[in-house]
């Protein structure tokens, strides 16, 4: 069985993972919580306007997943010197999970990556075949490199910097899913 990945949220109300956008109607305040993130940059707030090729949806219309366990992430963070909590949680996501949405991956390359304010390359974005879809099995060299630089001039910084992310269009059922801490080896 093939997994993709999700934080566990702070404030997890119920068993489906929803797009951003469709908690604005059901959650106005948790709504406003979780948008916080977008405004500590004057340029990823226009992350709330990025449009998603082959999908035809706003960035915050789609549940954003992992395709490779945390702990690789953690790990690598760890080896650089990064105080990374060991106790941040994830969803342990079976791949069948989004069976009934329509899916992406998006492949984040750092040759076509022009900020959080530019739209996203369409050559980056394929249609995902959940059963040819398999994890990484290792953190890209680019994301490595990313960290190393980022921790050295002191910056705060994404911990998912080009790596590949799922991005699916609509909700996913997360009722009897694994939660991981992704400080433990897998």
């Amino acid at each position: 069985m093939e997994y993709i990945y999700h934080i566990v949220p702070k404030q997890m109300v119920g068993d489906e993972l929803i797009p951003l956008n469709k908690i604005k109607y059901k959650d106005t305040e948790l709504y406003e919580s979780y948008v916080e993130k977008y405004q500590d940059h004057p340029q990823r707030i226009k992350l709330l306007e990025r449009k998603v090729p082959k999908l035809n949806c706003l960035w915050n219309d789609v549940v954003h997943f992992l395709p490779i366990h945390p702990y690789q992430v953690y790990k690598e963070l760890n080896d650089i010197g990064v105080n990374a909590s060991s106790e941040l949680r994830f969803y342990k996501i079976p791949i069948t999970n989004l069976e009934n949405n329509q899916n992406v991956i998006y492949s984040y390359r750092k040759e076509n990556y022009r900020g959080p304010a530019a739209d996203m390359n369409e050559k980056d974005i394929e249609h995902l075949n959940l059963d040819e879809y398999e994890e990484l099995a290792f953190v890209p060299t680019d994301t490595i490199e990313y960290f190393k630089e980022q921790h050295s001039q002191g910056n705060r910084f994404g911990m998912f910097h080009f790596i590949p992310h799922i991005l699916s269009l609509g909700e996913v059922n997360i009722s009897d899913v694994e939660v991981i801490k992704w400080s433990e080896q897998p």
